[in-house]
């Protein structure tokens, strides 16, 4: 069996490890352009030694940012900014991802500095924007209600999928994630806890699951055969009638026969008052589900932190890889200090061997 600093290869690219940083928001963003501070933020994951580097949601179109301050690139005059990113990731051995993605309902959220996100931005600041979504249901007391999407504006989102994973490809990222988790847009229609349509995209299974799907393929045309395409999900919406597991190993099959070379298991975000059970690894138990019962290789996240647990999750074939998001946050030098405890050697730059 593998081991957490055994190398990982998905189509044509091979990382150095199975440690990744997953998408995390930084609300540093100018006009959804990349900031000197993603420069600093990610090259300083690069340096300590993750394998893969997936960049945090990156808007397909405007209103599609979480707030203002987030990364877009619905124009191609966003490119060269994470070209240059790309760049410096690929420089220090780290593989540069990045997360294509819609809010939908959760959309034009304001999250000044220091607080937590406040909830919708009031109707007439300058700031706000009109929600879409799959039905006219907020996401809570605190946000608008988003309007429906028609069919037609539906195939242009997914048009704007594609056309930001061409800008993608020319800013050289090497590993695709489309975002259809935590209550964004593809997640809130293929959960019922958020779509009440009566077309072809609401009601069945089938249905619910079709905007993701073909958005999917629309991806896969543009994006070169010799690079992975992943998916992010909510495996569970944790509530009664919600998306559930089962669900997931259904879809995660169809995704299989799509293209899709690896999912990204995570859970909820759909619901305010879903009532998860929290703690190290807790949803390590759905890439596990997944990657046996479909056999698509699979991220697990949530809550690992410690080095030996990273390792028994790799080494026991519960996920292909390990994504450690707030750990990372904390220290970017996580997985050279891991692979001291682990007894592995190599990965430290050479400006600090004298540390390790």
């Amino acid at each position: 069996m593998p081991h957490l600093f055994d190398p990982f290869t998905l189509r044509g690219v091979t990382l150095r490890n199975r440690i990744g940083m997953p998408p995390m928001c930084q609300y540093s963003a100018v006009d959804g352009m990349a900031a000197d501070w993603h420069t600093v933020h990610y090259g300083a994951r690069a340096v300590g030694g993750v394998g893969l580097i997936i960049v945090e949601a990156t808007a397909v179109e405007a209103r599609g940012r979480i707030t203002p301050n987030d990364l877009g690139l619905w124009d191609d005059a966003q490119i060269e900014p994470l070209a240059r990113l790309t760049r410096l990731l690929k420089e220090h051995g780290a593989a540069p991802g990045i997360q294509i993605a819609h809010a939908g309902r959760k959309a034009g959220t304001y999250r000044p500095w220091g607080s937590p996100a406040s909830g919708s931005i009031p109707a007439g600041d300058p700031r706000h924007w009109q929600t879409v979504g799959a039905s006219p249901l907020p996401f809570n007391a605190d946000y608008l209600p988003p309007r429906a999407l028609s069919v037609e504006e539906i195939h242009a989102i997914q048009d704007a999928f594609a056309a930001t994973a061409r800008r993608a490809l020319a800013a050289g990222f090497e590993w695709l994630e489309i975002h259809s988790a935590h209550g964004y847009l593809l997640h809130s229609f293929y959960s019922p806890l958020a779509n009440q349509r009566l077309d072809e995209y609401g009601g069945s299974f089938e249905n619910r699951t079709r905007f993701l799907l073909e958005t999917v393929a629309k991806v896969r045309q543009v994006w070169p055969e010799h690079l992975p395409l992943i998916v992010r999900l909510s495996c569970t919406d944790w509530l009664e009638g919600g998306w559930s597991l089962a669900d997931t190993l259904l879809l995660a099959q169809r995704l299989k026969d799509a293209g899709v070379d690896l999912l990204d298991c995570s859970s909820g975000g759909n619901a305010p008052a879903a009532p998860a059970v929290m703690g190290p690894g807790y949803q390590v138990p759905f890439a596990e589900a997944v990657r046996r019962e479909v056999g698509l290789p699979t991220a697990a996240v949530g809550l690992i932190t410690a080095p030996t647990h990273a390792e028994e999750i790799i080494l026991n074939g519960r996920a292909d890889l390990v994504l450690l998001g707030r750990e990372l946050l904390r220290n970017p030098y996580w997985p050279l200090q891991a692979a001291q405890a682990l007894k592995k050697s190599g990965l430290a730059p050479a400006q600090y061997l004298r540390s390790f």
